[in-house]
């Protein structure tokens, strides 16, 4: 039997402002570049403050959040479980799903008062991004917000890292793969940042538990998780974790182990100007394309293609238009 969802996706609902930099302010700043840092809200926003200058993209954000509105221009269906307040903030970020074509628990919830996340996302001409979080209310986003017929009439679940850094975030992540696993769902997971696989590596485990069907990650995450230097011992490791994954490379394209195989997706050479999203990007189209037919070579293209054209401008999201030439590509 077909289920009414694709893929239904639980994470941090944060408003990105994306901001362009100078390595030299993030260091006038004090702030560490290229990772994603948690902040409180006088430290964002007295960073704010210092970037009132510059030109400021918004959009909702936050990582699962980026992955789940690609499935959805790619003309997939998801559904987003995730958390905003009663604000301003808030009701931009709602509008802007429903805008996506994405379904969402916030649809036919109450939002609590307090303040809506929001991630400060610096780039640098390398192409590096930084973020300094302020998660506001979605810190305490909880299994409460989980929405379980919707899950089990889903074909993956699919977990972002950052929730490991909030402790009801993350036992929301570990009952949703429960709720997952027992309905015959398959469960992924996005590590989302090198801190992530860093500083929260026995959380990140907690919520992997006995194992997921596809992790993905980029390759400084996999051996930072790993705990290694080498690429091979992190596959190795990876394999003890998840039946299958994906491991972005950068210029240098990305690796899939599709079970038996590991396959190798070339790169898009393209100019990089902004890597953010770059991983949501890749991790919603390859969703895409295994939940629509492709085999995890073509899943992988299309990935690889839509990845090169995010980090080519910047912003995390690309027209729904665009999405939809690069689905016909590949196809």
């Amino acid at each position: 039997m077909s289920k009414k969802y694709h893929v239904y996706g639980v994470g941090n609902a944060l408003v990105d402002m994306e901001f362009a930099v100078t390595p030299e302010l993030l260091q006038e700043l004090s702030i560490d570049k290229g990772v994603m840092t948690l902040v409180d809200e006088f430290r964002q926003a007295e960073i704010v403050a210092k970037l009132t200058k510059l030109h400021c993209k918004r959009c909702s954000g936050g990582s699962a959040a980026n992955t789940m509105v690609a499935i959805c221009q790619l003309g997939g269906k998801g559904f987003y479980s995730c958390k905003v307040a009663n604000d301003e903030t808030g009701t931009f970020y709602l509008e802007d799903l429903i805008n996506c074509g994405l379904d969402t628990n916030l649809r036919n919830t109450d939002r609590a008062s307090g303040t809506t996340g929001k991630c400060l996302v610096m780039v640098t001409p390398d192409a590096d991004r930084t973020m300094n979080t302020f998660l506001g209310i979605t810190g305490t986003l909880s299994a409460s917000e989980l929405v379980p017929d919707v899950l089990v009439d889903s074909e993956y679940l699919y977990l972002e890292g950052y929730l490991v850094t909030s402790p009801t975030g993350k036992n929301a992540a570990i009952k949703a793969k429960e709720i997952a696993k027992e309905a015959g769902i398959k469960t992924s997971l996005s590590l989302s940042d090198p801190n992530m696989a860093s500083f929260f590596k026995d959380g990140l485990l907690e919520m992997i538990g006995d194992g997921l069907d596809l992790i993905f990650a980029n390759e400084t995450e996999a051996m930072k998780l790993a705990n290694s230097h080498e690429l091979d011992e992190a596959i190795a490791y990876l394999k003890t974790l998840a039946k299958k994954f994906a491991i972005t490379r950068g210029a240098n394209g990305s690796i899939i182990f599709d079970g038996e195989n590991l396959l190798e997706i070339a790169p898009v050479p393209v100019q990089a100007v902004d890597t953010v999203g770059a991983g949501d990007m890749y991790a919603g189209a390859f969703l895409y394309g295994i939940t629509h037919g492709m085999s995890y070579t073509q899943a992988g293209n299309l990935a690889s293609l839509a990845a090169s054209r995010i980090v080519s401008r910047f912003g995390a999201r690309l027209a729904t238009e665009e999405m939809q030439e690069i689905r016909q590509a590949i196809s």
